[in-house]
């Protein structure tokens, strides 16, 4: 009688060759191990099989950094091969029924879109895809496109002006910016002057490192406010907000989350007089997963639920 042949414990799967382009991306095993959403133990046990697979240490520490060995460069373009030929058996002609689906969709967007942004999309998939399930990750610039290509990332959500030209884009909506304060500030009203904004102590947000355009932004605020009025820096709108509540301190973050803070904390929502520059919020996903029946839906639903009249183009 035939029998099914024992899996041969020294082959390789397809998760092996995940993490190996992982780390030849991140060379690093706790960045790797984040972005596969791993225990460092089962990251390394992974690295360990492929080192012994290929006869080859792959990837040798130097100074902070995970550096590829000659093999390891050898084996990149195969390797990228492989798992492209596997993402596109999954994703070419497949129908995508979002009430029985079982998938979890990775976004790029930063704490200000997670705090807007997420609760309408879960409250709708809650009704429309009970088993979709969606998740933040963080990322660096040099590293958007990459995520995006590989499918490390599905979505990117917001302003990334320097994108490749393999990644699309679909705006959403064009972005304001306000200043807000605990409610009671003892000198700071609606409307300050520009002697009375710059004079106050001030929470900067910063984007450095993640490709967004509030970089922009906060390089104004930097020229504008005297150094010594700038007491702190976060990476996290939230995170500014809640100093501002519990202090005298000014933040400045985007129009559309200032509302819903002010709203939700008690803050007061204050106009900079400064000229500060709109920016556009947009969706963005590469080539490959353009006519990818799942990614088409969740845009769709992205579209619907925050695309603006004034910012709709054919996508």
């Amino acid at each position: 009688m035939d029998t099914i042949p024992q899996r041969n414990e020294d082959e390789l799967g397809l998760h092996h060759l995940q993490v190996f382009e992982v780390l030849l991306a991140e060379r690093s095993l706790t960045k790797a191990a984040r972005v596969l959403n791993l225990t460092q133990p089962a990251l390394s046990k992974t690295l360990a099989r492929l080192r012994l697979y290929f006869g080859d240490p792959l990837f040798v520490r130097v100074s902070l950094r995970m550096e590829p060995t000659p093999k390891a460069l050898a084996l990149a373009e195969p390797v990228r091969g492989i798992l492209e030929r596997m993402r596109a058996l999954r994703s070419d002609h497949v129908s995508f029924d979002p009430a029985a689906a079982e998938r979890t969709f990775s976004f790029f967007i930063i704490d200000a879109g997670v705090a807007q942004m997420l609760p309408p999309i879960i409250n709708h998939l809650a009704t429309a895809a009970p088993r979709v399930r969606v998740q933040a990750v963080n990322c660096d610039a040099q590293h958007i496109d990459l995520w995006l290509e590989s499918g490390l990332v599905d979505i990117a959500v917001g302003s990334f002006p320097d994108l490749m030209q393999s990644v699309r884009r679909q705006p959403l909506w064009r972005e304001r910016y306000a200043a807000v304060t605990r409610s009671g500030h003892p000198r700071l009203g609606p409307k300050p002057s520009l002697a009375e904004f710059v004079a106050e102590k001030h929470v900067l947000v910063t984007a450095a490192g993640t490709g967004h355009e509030h970089l922009s932004v906060e390089r104004i605020l930097e020229a504008a406010v005297p150094r010594e009025h700038i007491v702190c820096r976060v990476p996290m709108f939230t995170a500014a907000a809640m100093i501002a509540k519990h202090s005298d301190a000014v933040v400045m973050l985007p129009m559309t989350l200032g509302t819903v803070l002010a709203k939700d904390m008690g803050l007061q929502l204050v106009e900079p007089p400064l000229a500060l520059p709109n920016i556009e919020i947009a969706l963005y996903w590469h080539d490959r997963v353009h006519r990818e029946a799942g990614n088409q839906w969740i845009r769709s639903v992205l579209r619907k639920l925050f695309q603006r009249h004034e910012a709709a183009q054919p996508g």
